[in-house]
């Protein structure tokens, strides 16, 4: 069997989500959108459960995915869902002194992120997610931009 084309442009895959997602919160570096988007991932995935979390990783695209369950301790007590200010107050928490990640940041993790996966099946596994997981990723949602 040939490799498949989402494992062959992984990095390419990456990069563009990256780009966009940077677009999305007018932050000015990589590394800035790379801390952001490991919050908003963190902060999502303290409300599942293993099952659901392996069931998220994977409608996302292999380098997401990775993030998605990397430095993930799947013993951590699990949170509700809460309202999306606090979210991403917890979101902005990691690495405070280097997180740059704007009161949007769930939602311009949202755009970005959905722009990159099947949307169909993105949502199909939110619909099957406790409550508050497809309302984590909406992107309709207003908020005051502020970093």
């Amino acid at each position: 069997m040939t490799i498949p084309m989402e494992f062959r442009r992984a990095c390419e895959d990456f990069e563009a989500f990256l780009h966009d997602a940077r677009e999305a919160s007018g932050l000015t570096t990589r590394n800035q959108t790379y801390t952001m988007v490991q919050g908003v991932f963190q902060t999502f995935r303290r409300r599942l459960q293993v099952r659901d979390t392996i069931r998220f990783a994977g409608v996302l695209p292999p380098v997401l995915r990775a993030l998605f369950i990397t430095d993930w301790d799947p013993e951590e007590p699990k949170l509700a869902f809460a309202d999306r200010a606090e979210m991403t107050r917890e979101a902005q928490s990691l690495r405070r002194h280097h997180n740059f990640a704007p009161d949007t940041a769930i939602r311009d993790v949202a755009v970005a992120l959905r722009r990159r996966v099947d949307e169909a099946a993105f949502d199909q596994i939110l619909s099957e997610l406790p409550p508050g997981a497809d309302e984590f990723w909406r992107t309709d949602v207003h908020t005051t931009r502020s970093c």
